[in-house]
């Protein structure tokens, strides 16, 4: 089969993702909240909670035997799992977006992007610098009122919930598709000042049109505005002119469940999934949602 193993590395991701929601529900209580005192490569903060996601994830996937190498936010290089014909699959991941957000009990969430290896190929670094098109499947979780799985293949997502009696993951929205009408937008409006202009036409058109919805964790937004419709902003700012989000790990797995869904992802100059990345911890803008209110509102930040 042409992706024989995929089922076992997303059974992977569940696994990882029982352990983690639970981790996070008890974070207050078991002292797991606030920060290692440490920075990641992103130059941040890295909470209690970061490593301990990350971990986790790297160690169910690698025991799943069917993934060669995994990329993550929280770890500055490729890790090197096996290179033999069964570990026929790259991961990279955002292991817990939105972790600041625990000790205030707002929603937060893994993301994985998953691509098919050749496995002629050595594994290197480089071999994870694909891009975002050639994604066999892509996966988030939310950890909020309920844990929500959302699985992604070609032109098929899927939601699954945890059930805590069993800790099994449930099939609960089938076919999940973005609703043709777009509700709300998203996006931090405390940036609006560092904008450029045709960003900030663009914003004062969906400000005049949509609803703010803006909770400021990522998997949270594009979780809600997928189910409800809607468009997810965070573009280029004069602070991050290349964007602040990643490309691998957050904006190429959401923009392909965004895609596989009927709709759209961009940086404001390019369809995210056609980016050639150039580093594992590259960064970019990300305008995400509704297909055509993402078209339209590119074109007005583009002065088209």
């Amino acid at each position: 089969m042409e992706y024989d193993g995929l089922e076992a590395v997303v059974a992977g991701v569940a696994d990882g993702a029982q352990q983690i929601q639970a981790k996070v529900r008890a974070a207050v209580l078991a002292q797991a909240v606030g920060t290692t005192g440490e920075t990641n490569i992103q130059g941040e903060v890295v909470q209690i909670l970061d490593t301990f996601s990350s971990e986790t994830l790297v160690n169910t996937l690698t025991q799943c035997g069917r993934v060669a190498a995994i990329g993550s936010e929280e770890i500055e290089e490729t890790v090197f799992v096996g290179d033999s014909p069964a570990h026929r699959y790259l991961v990279q991941m955002d292991p817990l977006d939105g972790s600041s957000n625990i000790d205030v009990a707002v929603s937060v969430g893994s993301i994985l992007g998953i691509w098919k290896r050749d496995t002629n190929e050595t594994i290197t670094d480089v071999t994870l610098l694909k891009k975002g098109h050639e994604q066999v499947a892509a996966v988030y979780t939310v950890y909020g009122s309920c844990t929500m799985m959302v699985v992604a293949t070609r032109e098929s997502v899927q939601g699954f919930t945890l059930d805590p009696e069993d800790g099994m993951f449930r099939l609960t929205n089938q076919n999940i598709r973005i609703p043709e009408k777009n509700s709300c937008y998203s996006t931090n409006e405390g940036n609006f000042k560092g904008l450029d202009s045709g960003t900030q036409k663009a914003i004062e058109e969906l400000r005049n049109t949509y609803s703010l919805r803006y909770v400021g964790s990522l998997v949270a937004d594009f979780h809600r505005n997928l189910l409800k419709g809607g468009i997810f902003l965070y573009p280029s700012t004069q602070k991050s002119p290349e964007g602040k989000l990643r490309l691998m790990y957050e904006a190429n797995p959401l923009a392909f469940i965004a895609e596989q869904a009927g709709g759209a992802a961009s940086s404001g100059k390019k369809r995210i999934l056609d980016i050639q990345p150039q580093k594992l911890h590259q960064r970019t803008a990300l305008i995400i949602g509704n297909k055509d209110v993402v078209k339209q509102t590119v074109a007005v930040i583009n002065g088209l």
